[in-house]
């Protein structure tokens, strides 16, 4: 029982210790300087191929360099940036209707039958007759009606970081990015994998060629935290039966 109490009373410090980073104060922001996109842009990726690697005149405007006139500034590199363009305005409408019926009727009736019905009667009860042997009757029916209907629409742009190029060329993208108003904070979170010729020559790409992509969008912040149900009455509406 006192192991019970002790882990209830970590588990309810833990929790509590996220919210009390905003009491009485502005959320703080994350930090900058710990994550992946940090990081990409820290370390040195890769060896570049011999393509990559050819020496240009840095003079001429027909280098192929990023830099030139010409050149292509998007991103391919890892630690490069380009925009994510998240435009999502989807609408979903989902009717079923179903209805069975089904019904049975089977009887069986002997009233002549080499007089056999007859001499039964004379050693059944009163009232009881095997003119109508057997009678059986059933019916079901069912009936059911289902609908969806959904609409969402989002429209944001963010700053993504390519994280790491895979062997096979394709980019793995992280961006984040925190707006605070008062005192919350929203949040907008994107991941996944993109091919570099998806992007545009204003270095930009849609979520709609993101692969695997993993969009959230919410927020932190003293107005979050009364919206949310505490973490005791969360557990007790999965634990409890009724």
């Amino acid at each position: 029982m006192k192991t019970l109490l002790a882990g209830s009373l970590i588990l309810a410090s833990l929790a509590g210790c996220a919210r009390m980073d905003h009491v009485g104060k502005r959320p703080s922001f994350s930090a900058t300087d710990t994550g992946r996109e940090h990081l990409a842009m820290t370390t040195v990726g890769l060896p570049q191929t011999l393509e990559k690697q050819r020496v240009v005149d840095q003079s001429s405007l027909w280098s192929g360099g990023r830099n030139s006139l010409l050149g292509d500034r998007r991103a391919g590199e890892q630690g490069d940036i380009l925009t994510v363009v998240i435009e999502i305005d989807e609408k979903a409408e989902i009717s079923n209707s179903t209805s069975r019926s089904r019904s049975a009727d089977e009887s069986l009736k002997m009233p002549q039958f080499f007089g056999i019905p007859q001499r039964i009667d004379e050693h059944l009860p009163a009232g009881a007759s095997m003119a109508d042997a057997v009678s059986v009757g059933s019916s079901s029916g069912s009936d059911g009606d289902g609908s969806v209907k959904r609409n969402e629409k989002l429209t944001l742009r963010v700053a993504a970081t390519v994280t790491r190029v895979l062997p096979n060329g394709v980019l793995e993208l992280e961006g984040s990015q925190e707006v605070r108003v008062n005192f919350e904070i929203r949040e907008l979170l994107v991941t996944g994998y993109v091919r570099p010729a998806d992007i545009s020559r204003n270095n930009e790409i849609t979520y709609d060629k993101i692969a695997s992509a993993r969009i959230s969008y919410g927020g932190r912040g003293q107005i979050m935290d009364v919206q949310q149900p505490r973490w005791g009455q969360q557990i007790s509406d999965i634990i409890l039966p009724f």
